[in-house]
């Protein structure tokens, strides 16, 4: 008979997963949240590919915003080195999504702009 159980050697260690992300930089840990929003910021503004089927503003909107926010809140601790390419990934998200928009938002109203200041082209 077989026992349904997992056996130790396959179930998860908690403390070396632990000891695993304690080693991870700050930066590094900031930065793939960071692209991880971008990617999936895009997709939502069908950026993806041409004519792609994803394409939903709103949750462009929120994954926009909440990037807006890591990476204004992070940029000193992260220096500009790390920061400015995230910045200038934030900025065409937002262009794209001012461009995608049938309705525009007021300067300063788009998304993360609360965080950035308003984006202009």
């Amino acid at each position: 008979m077989t026992d349904a159980t997992p056996s130790d050697s396959t179930t998860p260690d908690y403390d070396e997963m632990t000891r695993d992300i304690a080693d991870v930089p700050a930066v590094e840990v900031i930065t793939t949240v960071a692209v991880h929003l971008l990617s999936a910021a895009a997709v939502n503004l069908g950026l993806d590919k041409p004519d792609s089927e994803h394409k939903d503003l709103d949750e462009a909107r929120k994954l926009i915003t909440a990037l807006a926010g890591l990476v204004t809140a992070s940029a000193t601790e992260i220096s500009s080195f790390h920061a400015a390419p995230l910045r200038d990934g934030l900025k065409s998200l937002q262009l794209a999504f001012r461009e995608a928009s049938l309705v525009q938002d007021e300067p300063g109203q788009g998304p993360g702009e609360k965080f950035t200041g308003p984006v202009y082209a």
